[in-house]
């Protein structure tokens, strides 16, 4: 199952715009590795299209995911419940933190779950219910 993907760097710890094609398994290495850090950013789409995209912004056990549909219309996943609503969370975007309640917050492993899936069906509207920016 190929894959196209960018993330942040191992090494310096900020987002590596270049895309890379692999092989699911390459990519679960490389974030693994990543979470292993803490933090970090994730870009996500299937090699035939630049759209659908899913961006994975994580730190510490909390991310969040993004659906970029077309250039101009982006989608926020519904969280799982691991943060009540009213708490917020800073997750990096790209190599900035961003703030988002509890409402759109997951738990890691939740998001990695959607992201294989994503890549593995090639659809997203299963994933969970997305709310429009």
């Amino acid at each position: 199952m190929s894959v196209v993907w960018s993330m942040t760097s191992l090494e310096s710890g900020r987002f590596r715009p270049g895309e890379r094609c692999s092989e699911l398994p390459d990519l679960a290495g490389d974030f693994s590795e990543l979470r292993s850090s803490g933090q970090g950013y994730l870009e996500v789409r299937l090699p035939d299209s630049e759209y659908p995209q899913l961006t994975l912004s994580f730190r510490g056990d909390r991310a969040i995911i993004h659906l970029f549909t077309d250039e101009e219309t982006v989608s926020l996943l519904g969280g799982d419940g691991t943060v009540p609503p009213e708490v917020t969370v800073d997750v990096p975007i790209m190599d900035e933190l961003s703030s988002f309640t509890g409402d759109f917050v997951l738990s890691v492993d939740r998001a990695w779950d959607v992201v294989e899936n994503f890549v593995r069906t090639g659809t997203f509207e299963e994933l969970g219910e997305w709310f429009d920016l």
